[in-house]
């Protein structure tokens, strides 16, 4: 047998144990890199210690796949609409449009072909466009100010507040000038923001709000669901989320003719309902082509039937997960608004402190935990000072709607600066994904067992991790 060569396996470590920005390692490509790292361990234990290593501690648990899928209860419904011919929306995307909208307790609700567009559609046909702006947090999935971007307005970021994790609601007023049109809050995580505050400014300054609650199904602020509080509430289905169809999306809202607009726009502005009275029936207004499919929605139907008792499930887990680990010096876990009575988790995040683990570098954590067997990541990037913004800026259409001061991207970084944020993504940020709190006790048990171990090895680890 080839003799392991210790210096090429502590390089396969650095290069492939973190995880990317803003990404998760995936449970199907994890197995065998989380195998190579159970062999590295377990020859140089003594560098980097691994409760994965053949000592006679606990193996990592085989924590639950995703998306599940129960082949005798959910196929036959996804195979009859496969069988029938129709594929394209009809009546099984609007049982599940009206499924959704009672589950959240909204009035309506239109399906769209993910949450990206979801946005995008509320946005228009809420009359933002060109040379408007609209506020919104920094620390959020790329696809919150790309929507915002497509609509012609400009995004405006307000710092984070990096105990929830959440926009820091104290600091929008400020951002607020002339051209603000709306708000798009973020319920990032499946933890909601200070959703009531929000709309109480935005009632002052006459603006309209579009709920981003792609991550939050389910989740409550004082025993309201998040995505009924503004004008507009979006959702995703991609396929990590919490109720995955593969991709899709969802708008709902109590306002009916907004929700006529959003579904004559995403059927190529076809009048629909309240619209037919307003503009005549047939392409009475502008739009596109946004709908979701029969089959999509009989996976979503599917998946909606566990929802409850998963987001009960994964709260339990997140409960007990926090209170182990906010014993642990330098791990400090989420915070939630007083108001808020149900969070759905689809990150459990929380930060980290690298002084009470001796100096130990966040990346060389996130090595140590990976190497433990516990899929992690170190988040989100600073949206506010990306290249697409500067991209977007420099287009044609923006040139024509926007003044060159206006297009100044240096004056816009110096404007939108979140320095809260910079901290959370770059230094303190620490995911676990949501199908982690679908373990068990024991599974969460083993987290915290495994960040007590990298803590209490720190000093060990940065010398083999030499960070």
């Amino acid at each position: 047998m080839k003799k392991s060569n210790p210096d090429s396996r502590r390089k396969f470590i650095r290069q492939n144990l973190l995880t990317g920005a803003g990404t998760v390692l995936g449970m199907h490509t994890a197995s065998a890199f989380f195998s190579e790292a159970r062999r590295f361990n377990s020859l140089h234990a003594p560098q980097v210690p691994a409760t994965t290593a053949s000592t006679g501690a606990p193996q990592a648990p085989r924590w639950p796949k995703w998306p599940m899928w129960k082949a005798e209860a959910d196929e036959p419904p996804v195979l009859d609409v496969l069988r029938s011919g129709v594929w394209s929306r009809a009546k099984v995307v609007t049982e599940f449009e009206e499924t959704w909208a009672k589950t959240i307790g909204a009035k309506r609700c239109v399906t769209t072909v993910n949450g990206t567009n979801a946005m995008i559609c509320a946005l228009t046909n809420l009359d933002v466009g060109g040379g408007d702006e609209v506020i919104m947090p920094p620390y959020t999935f790329i696809a919150t100010p790309q929507a915002i971007l497509q609509t012609g307005a400009m995004p405006v970021f307000v710092d984070t507040d990096r105990e929830t994790f959440q926009m820091d609601v104290s600091k929008i007023e400020e951002k607020i000038t002339p051209r603000t049109r709306a708000i798009l809050p973020v319920h990032i995580a499946g933890i909601p923001c200070d959703i009531e505050g929000i709309m109480k400014i935005a009632r002052k300054h006459n603006l309209v709000v579009v709920e981003d609650a792609c991550q939050a199904w389910l989740s409550e602020f004082n025993h309201k669901k998040v995505g009924t509080f503004g004008d507009a509430g979006c959702f995703s289905f991609q396929n990590s989320k919490n109720i995955p169809m593969g991709e899709g999306g969802a708008i709902v809202s109590d306002d009916e003719e907004l929700i006529d607009r959003c579904y004559s726009y995403h059927n190529f502005g076809i009048a629909q309902g309240s619209m037919v009275a307003k503009h005549g029936s047939g392409l009475s207004m502008f739009g596109t082509k946004l709908r979701l499919t029969e089959y999509q929605a009989a996976i979503g139907l599917a998946q909606l039937k566990r929802l409850e008792a998963q987001t009960d499930l994964r709260s339990e887990n997140a409960a007990y997960l926090k209170a182990g680990l906010e014993t642990i010096p330098g791990i400090i876990p989420y915070k939630v608004h007083q108001k808020v009575t149900r969070v759905s988790f689809h990150l459990f995040p929380f930060r980290y402190q690298k002084e009470a683990f001796k100096g130990l570098s966040r990346a060389a954590f996130l090595s140590a935990l990976a190497a433990e067997g516990v899929p992690c990541s170190n988040g989100y990037v600073t949206l506010n000072n990306q290249p697409f913004l500067a991209n977007a800026f420099q287009s044609k259409n923006f040139r024509k709607m926007y003044s060159p001061q206006q297009l100044d991207f240096k004056a816009y970084l110096e404007r939108n600066h979140c320095p809260q944020n910079d901290i959370l993504c770059n230094e303190e940020a620490v995911w676990f994904t949501q199908n982690i709190l679908l373990g068990s006790r024991a599974d969460m048990d083993y987290i915290v067992s495994a960040v007590a171990k990298i803590q209490k090895n720190a000093e060990t680890i940065k010398k083999a991790f030499g960070k």
